[in-house]
């Protein structure tokens, strides 16, 4: 996120002071807009500045909304946490303070594409390969990953003051893994710069950032935007779609990527790697700062507050409850609200502007993220992160639900798979569909809590009991399937009640890569396995704790229906 320049405020001491998760100092106020407040801060462990964001959410705003909306701010987080990247911002960490998430990145000073832009106009070629080597070599990373940005764009172009080009605003980005696009048919994106066929609500492919990347550098080269119909968006998005497609008049390279990227066919769009090959000869040489210029020397920076005074009066630190990001990351180690608490106002704030950017990479988006990256993986849903030193023995807690009709259909067993249950109608909840190739092929569904703790989940073998296996070899199989990984399973229990059915008990304790980050964190399984014709299923709950969700397992346990 750009701050804008009106909205500094450096001497707002409102949460100066303030110490996040036991660590990051709250030092002077950047920034904000509708979904929270961007600080400058200070990592008092590393001493080193940080940008954190502070999520807020609107007054008066419904418990649903607000659920929702806690998930989209940590949408970044979530999309951000698999990368690394120099053309891309780093994340650090995700702490929570008064159960309120706080997220914490790389303070770049910077100043945005589309500030330059406004200020000085179209861009020399030298300028314009620069650009576009550097958002092209950030979105290969993401796309590596399996992120699509979704909003590239002139204001999420960032030209720090070394001159290095990170893409930021990961917000709306999205795993294509994922399967929808937003419960309410909501379209996300900036529409001067939306790809066709996302603005004709077709479905989003990595090749949707190519158009973005094609109309930033026609905005840069032209010193226009490719369309704006009367400043109305969806007389705009209509353009887009319908309209044919502007004529970049910059010759050489720089033009001919920009045609080759700027395709409403998106099959037939110039790729990152073959647009970066073009415009190699024109890159400066070693030490040649092309934006030297441009960039505003007067433009506020950020600096360290080594004293804040007064700072709040100190009150009892919770037990730390986030630890530094691994490799691969799971949950948030927070739980959202249920409900929320009236959040303070904030102002509106213009859009693009020049100004020092806390790259805090956050807006209005879809969940899902990490949820599905775990899911998906196979891997148990909660993080590593410091347990509490007193563990507190889980209850049931009653849920809400109502009948959920899905498929359970591996690949390659593409026939079968058709259940019903009754699954969580609570808001907030998470449906994930992934497959995975163990010692036999299954398809899973999960559903996954607002807070990202409790996973319940259908999961299926196709013709498991036809190839041979029996229950056991399940059984065997999860003892031994984490052995030498950065988990380890241990059976608790096992029953059964004849030839068609079993019950199981086990815990999970995730293993810390790095023992200075804490200690382990113990999740515990209850699952039920049954046999249909010659598939086996298994419903099961995991949830945070050293005992069994039994209770939440007997609520739904009997509801399943195979056909």
């Amino acid at each position: 996120m750009v701050v804008p320049t009106d909205s500094y405020e450096p001497d707002t001491l409102a949460g100066a002071g303030r110490l996040i998760g036991n660590r990051y100092r709250l030092d002077s106020k950047l920034g904000g807009g509708a979904m929270g407040t961007v600080w400058s801060g200070t990592d008092e462990l590393l001493r080193r500045q940080v940008a954190v964001k502070e999520v807020k959410l609107p007054p008066g705003m419904p418990d649903e909304e607000a659920a929702e909306l806690r998930e989209r701010a940590l949408r970044e987080a979530r999309a951000i946490a698999v990368l690394s990247h120099p053309n891309v911002v780093t994340l650090y960490d995700v702490a929570r303070e008064d159960g309120e998430p706080f997220v914490v990145m790389e303070l770049v000073p910077s100043q945005s594409l589309a500030a330059i832009l406004s200020k000085h106009g179209a861009l020399d070629d030298h300028q314009l390969a620069v650009i576009a080597d550097g958002v092209a070599a950030g979105l290969e990373a993401a796309h590596r990953a399996g992120i699509v940005h979704r909003d590239v764009k002139p204001g999420n172009v960032l030209i720090g003051d070394d001159g290095r080009i990170k893409v930021s605003d990961f917000g709306i980005s999205r795993n294509i893994a994922e399967h929808t696009l937003t419960s309410t048919g909501i379209l996300l994106g900036t529409p001067a710069f939306i790809a066709p066929e996302v603005a004709a609500g077709q479905g989003v492919t990595a090749v949707a950032d190519l158009w973005g990347l094609g109309a930033t550098m026609f905005a840069a080269a032209e010193g226009r935007t490719p369309y704006d119909v009367s400043n109305d968006p969806l007389a705009t998005v209509t353009e887009v779609v319908r309209g044919p497609v502007p004529v970049a008049t910059r010759p050489g390279p720089i033009g001919d990527i920009i045609r080759g990227l700027m395709v409403k066919d998106p099959s037939q769009r110039m790729s990152l790697t073959e647009a970066r090959r073009r415009i190699q000869r024109l890159l400066p040489e070693p030490g040649v700062r092309p934006f030297s210029m441009l960039l505003d020397p007067d433009a506020p920076t950020v600096k360290v507050r080594h004293q804040v005074s007064p700072p709040p009066a100190p009150k009892p630190a919770p037990a730390p409850d986030s630890a530094p990001l691994a490799s691969n990351p799971g949950l948030p180690p927070f739980a959202l609200k249920e409900p929320p608490p009236q959040p303070r106002r904030t102002s509106p704030l213009a859009v693009l502007a020049l100004g020092v950017a806390a790259v805090v990479l956050f807006a209005a988006a879809m969940a899902g993220g990490f949820a599905a990256t775990r899911v998906i993986a196979g891997k148990p849903v909660l993080p590593e992160a410091a347990k509490p030193e007193v563990e507190p023995a889980p209850s049931a807690v009653r849920l809400n639900l109502a009948e959920h009709r899905n498929v359970a259909k591996h690949t390659a067993a593409p026939s079968g798979g058709e259940f019903t249950i009754m699954a969580p109608s609570d808001p907030g909840w998470r449906l994930f569909i992934s497959e995975r190739n163990d010692f036999a092929n299954s398809a899973v569904v999960s559903f996954v809590s607002p807070d990202g703790t409790t996973e319940i989940a259908v999961q299926r073998y196709g013709s498991f009991f036809g190839a041979g296996y029996e229950f056991s070899d399940y059984e065997n199989e999860l003892r031994k399937s984490g052995a030498g990984q950065d988990h380890a399973v241990t059976v608790e229990s096992s029953s059964s009640d004849g030839s068609n059915r079993q019950r199981l008990a086990y815990t999970t304790v995730e293993k810390s890569k790095f023992s200075q980050l804490g200690p382990e964190r113990r999740l515990s399984t209850a699952a039920e396995l049954s046999r249909h014709g010659n598939d086996l299923w298994i419903v099961r709950v995991t949830a945070p704790g050293s005992q069994a969700p039994t209770g939440e397992l007997d609520q739904i346990q009997g509801s399943l229906r195979t056909s």
